[in-house]
């Protein structure tokens, strides 16, 4: 065993008395040690039930044969941290769990880990965290928020969000949004529709990192307990039958996560996170293969910001082992940590609501969720949650309104500066410019809110939070402070969008383009700290905002 090195031998009796120092008995020194990686903090929703569980997760370990051995990790709440200052340091967070694990594991020679998180870019940076360090590893996600209720009806975060829209346009009362506040986030879990928290733990799933129903059962649920527990007994026995993360997953898993992504209609920042999980294990995952799978696999739930249904919906009629059985066709079959093959899992779900999740032949869109459009504006692509865009604006040609900041931006939209068939353009705020990439929830709800998702489109360099709906574009690239053509707009350029047919262009011929690029100096912030180191090692959002 990897925890040997530090317990066995003449020569670790230093390290043994450290370790009865913290309760380790002479019986333990021959048992597996495994890790609990724990992103629990009081300020995050998504963790804050996050110890209740690690007990859980602890009691498993004991009882398979294993030493829990817990420590922490950060987590940031984005819906916190959104629309100010603090969404630059989001997507940088992410690299900074899997180091702080890494680091954790390495040090301690740990022979398994289980990951036990929630939110954005923690269990993304876990995953990173898995395949890197390739020892037996599960993860646990901390489960979905219930929705809110209200007059009947049921609410999620994103309610809060578009609600100041409504104020903003006469549709609603401070009063009455008060009201939605107060009601709309009823306790622990990840917001509840299939943001991007609750959409990187449907992908954990379908990759074969977690056990099957963990991604929906919600955080105060008891099959969330019972999980937990579970997959404490499984991390030893991973453990002692050295099956590792590399040993499950594959380029047939990436793929089968990928359908799963578009079959839910999930966030376009999994593309962000499975391509950086990827390139952890040296698995080859490009934005092409998200678009080629897209084409081949259709739409079928009709998920909360796009749709109706919420993440309790979602359980309810199955969860992720019964969206696996209606695509089964698509997939192929591969390893999971339970120790059942994907498709043995699908032969077992039950689907239980055939409107939440739809057969192949009546889908919610032909297509998947989220496409890939290129060209002269996104010479290395960009993307858009197709699955959450009405109909009638999947195809749109407007005018350019140029912002070079998300505040800027806001400001415009909520003095109602912003008209219909306009295209409002957010730029400097990509991986190297914002810097970190932060989302761009604030001003994608004060459109919907404003009445305007059907009538104008935004782009950005940026990204988009999962629960961002509308003719969004993010992760534009290359982006402005690289110099790409986004950095080149002006107000009133015609910009064109065509989703079906993959495409947005700048309406402006080669000569102009040159013209700008020659006089093109691009806009640079004085930073300091973690961000100013982050800026000079972070690629592409287009090859997943990697540190390298």
């Amino acid at each position: 065993m990897r925890s040997d090195t530090v317990k066995k031998g003449m020569t670790r009796t230093p390290h043994r008395a450290l370790l009865k120092s913290v309760g380790v008995t002479d019986s333990d020194m021959d048992k597996p040690f495994i890790g609990i990686a724990n992103a629990w903090n009081d300020i995050v929703p998504g963790h804050k039930h996050l110890n209740e569980l690690a007990e859980k997760v602890r009691q498993g370990i004991r009882e398979a044969g294993g030493v829990p051995f817990e420590f922490g990790t950060i987590g940031i709440c984005d819906g916190i941290a959104m629309g100010h200052e603090g969404m630059k340091y989001s997507l940088p967070s992410r690299e900074i769990v899997a180091d702080s694990i890494e680091l954790m594991v390495e040090a301690h020679r740990f022979d398994g880990i289980v990951m036990l998180g929630s939110c954005d870019k923690i269990v993304p940076g876990m995953l990173m965290a898995a395949l890197r360090l390739n020892i037996p590893c599960i993860a646990v996600t901390g489960g979905p928020m219930l929705p809110g209720r209200l007059n009947g009806k049921d609410l999620t975060l994103i309610s809060s969000f578009e609600g100041i829209g409504n104020v903003q346009a006469g549709k609603m009362t401070e009063e009455e949004l008060k009201l939605i506040e107060d009601a709309c986030c009823p306790g622990c879990g990840s917001c509840q529709g299939l943001y991007t928290a609750n959409t990187m733990a449907c992908l954990t799933e379908a990759l074969g990192l977690s056990l099957p129903g963990c991604a929906t059962s919600h955080a105060v649920s008891g099959s969330k307990y019972r999980i937990a527990y579970e997959s404490g007994r499984r991390a030893v026995e991973l453990a002692m039958k050295d099956i590792k993360p590399l040993d499950i997953v594959s380029k047939g898993s990436f793929e089968n996560a990928i359908r799963v992504d578009m079959a839910i209609g999930g966030s376009t920042n999994t593309v962000l996170h499975l391509t950086a999980i990827a390139a952890e294990g040296d698995i080859p995952l490009e934005l092409n293969d998200f678009d080629r799978i897209s084409s081949e696999t259709p739409h079928i739930c009709h998920m909360s910001p796009g749709g109706p249904y919420t993440m309790k919906d979602l359980d309810e009629a199955g969860g992720i082992p019964a969206v696996i059985k209606r695509i089964s066709p698509l997939l192929k079959d591969t390893p999971t940590v339970s120790g059942k093959s994907l498709m043995a899992i699908a032969k077992e779900a039950r689907i239980n609501d055939e409107q939440v999740i739809r057969s192949m032949d009546s889908p919610v869109h032909a297509t998947g969720g989220i496409t890939v459009l290129y060209g002269n504006l996104a010479l290395e692509g960009a993307v858009v949650k197709s699955g959450a865009v009405n109909e009638n604006m999947l195809r749109f040609t407007g005018k350019a309104r140029v912002f070079d900041s998300e505040e800027d931006a806001i400001k415009a939209i909520l003095g109602g500066e912003i008209k219909a068939g306009d295209v409002v353009v957010i730029r400097y705020v990509g991986p190297r410019g914002g810097p970190g990439m932060p989302e761009m929830l604030s001003p994608t709800s004060a459109i919907a809110g404003l009445g305007l998702s059907d009538s104008v489109a935004l782009i950005t360099d940026g990204r988009f939070s999962g629960g961002t709906r509308g003719p969004c574009i993010g992760h534009v690239s290359p982006e402005a402070v690289d110099g790409g053509m986004i950095g080149l707009l002006k107000e009133g350029d015609i910009i064109e969008i065509d989703i079906p047919g993959k495409k947005i262009e700048v309406k402006l011929d080669a000569d102009e383009i040159e013209a700008r690029k020659r006089s093109f100096v691009p806009k640079r912030k004085q930073l300091r700290g973690y961000l100013s180191r982050y800026v000079k090692n972070v690629t592409s959002a287009s090859s997943g905002g990697l540190i390298r």
